[in-house]
């Protein structure tokens, strides 16, 4: 079934009109009352606090009470990322966002799913630093159905928010789920690596690994072996293929089991276990295990660990762009269980590593677990939203 034939069938021969979001009969624009609130003044409160980045802070009172679609006044140098927030309840709006809802006309959360999807460049001024005026905002126009028959069109807008809302509400559960799996990770994760005295050896990373010291030609790398801190991602997600592949010199090889550490902002977490041979660039580390009585999956589990982060930010240098001590990374005490017998400490490793992987698939991976079906339920529900917010562009000016 097509697009348009899917919407012909929603609408049943109903017409539909655009109005513009400035049009006072279906629209309503609540920016008044809003004003910004100094950070010391922002306490944990009942009421959000939104601002061009959405929740900033909690703070007392409100200057809104009820539902609607707030609309990032302020952008980026990213035209592309405004942010769309929809709300019920009582909060406080800055002079950094739009206050937007519906009339009696427009169900407020039929507005919401529609301005999700709005390309808002066209609307923007400012150069880099965009902005979204009061007066470019009433200019967007909204799809209207049946505008003449205020029932009929609250009915079609209804039967589009429930099947929209069927998967953001999917998608909320699975997030919460992650974040109730993630803490659950966390906690595991700790009392692994938690052991008692005398089972456990605190040895430096300088003695059970170096920094890759061999080199690479470029001619042996492309854009799946190739990684730089851009292609590293957040939070130890592993690594996308590389859009920026060196092509000329030689750069560091790293190899099958080394781990790869982005050392630029090391808060960001970018940390991947190499499954081949390739090559990096200075920005990221590449830690190669010298010892055989360690597990390099161990090692990598043990580096990746919030621990390891915050020891590394305590000593970076830079404020803006703080990178990686070096040096002081290889002072970092690496926990070996039972150091006296081999076997028993490789076995132990092991058992640690094999609830860590399967934690890590879980909560991490964007192939399998619950990333992935958030992915897939984002992608649906953007699939559904095209399909039911195709209305048939106006041809005339619209009101």
């Amino acid at each position: 079934m097509s697009k348009l034939s899917f919407i012909e069938k929603l609408l049943d021969g109903a017409e539909v009109e655009w109005k513009l979001l400035g049009n006072e009969h279906f629209f309503k624009i609540a920016n008044q009352g809003r004003k910004p609130v100094k950070s010391s003044l922002r306490i944990i409160g009942e009421t959000p606090y939104y601002g061009a980045n959405n929740i900033q802070d909690y703070v007392k009172g409100f200057t809104h009470d009820g539902e609607y679609v707030l609309i990032a006044e302020d952008g980026s140098s990213s035209l592309e990322n405004y942010s769309i927030q929809y709300t019920n309840g009582k909060f406080w709006a800055n002079n950094h966002v739009h206050v937007v809802s519906g009339t009696s006309s427009i169900y407020t959360r039929y507005l919401y799913h529609y301005l999700d999807n709005v390309n808002f460049i066209p609307f923007l001024t400012g150069g880099n630093r965009a902005k979204l005026t009061k007066g470019q905002l009433i200019l967007i126009p909204i799809p209207i159905p049946c505008p003449d028959n205020p029932e009929k069109s609250l009915a079609i807008q209804s039967e589009i928010v429930r099947i929209l809302d069927s998967f953001t509400e999917l998608t909320a559960e699975l997030t919460a789920e992650l974040t109730a799996r993630k803490k659950q990770y966390n906690y595991f994760r700790n009392k692994l690596l938690t052991f008692d005295e005398g089972d456990v050896e605190w040895l430096p990373l300088s003695e059970i690994a170096h920094y890759s010291k061999t080199r690479i030609s470029h001619d042996q790398l492309d854009n799946t072996n190739y990684v730089g801190v851009d292609n590293l991602l957040q939070n130890r997600a592993g690594k996308t293929e590389s859009n920026h592949v060196p092509t000329s010199g030689n750069l560091t090889e790293y190899r099958e089991g080394d781990t790869l550490i982005g050392n630029i902002r090391p808060y960001l977490k970018k940390i991947w276990q190499a499954d081949r041979v390739g090559g990096t660039n200075g920005d990221v580390l590449v830690v190669h295990s010298i010892e055989n009585n360690i597990n390099p999956r161990y090692l990598y589990q043990v580096l990746a660990d919030d621990k390891f982060f915050e020891y590394n930010m305590q000593h970076a240098k830079g404020a803006k762009m703080p990178r990686g001590n070096k040096p002081k990374i290889m002072e970092y005490k690496v926990p070996i269980p039972y150091p006296n017998d081999p076997e028993k400490s490789l076995a132990e490793q092991a058992r640690i590593v094999n609830i860590l992987d399967k934690f890590d698939t879980f909560t991490n991976s964007l192939q399998e677990g619950l990333p992935r079906e958030i992915e897939l339920r984002e992608k649906q529900y953007k699939y559904y939203r095209d399909l039911l917010l195709n209305f048939p562009k106006p041809i005339e000016d619209v009101a």
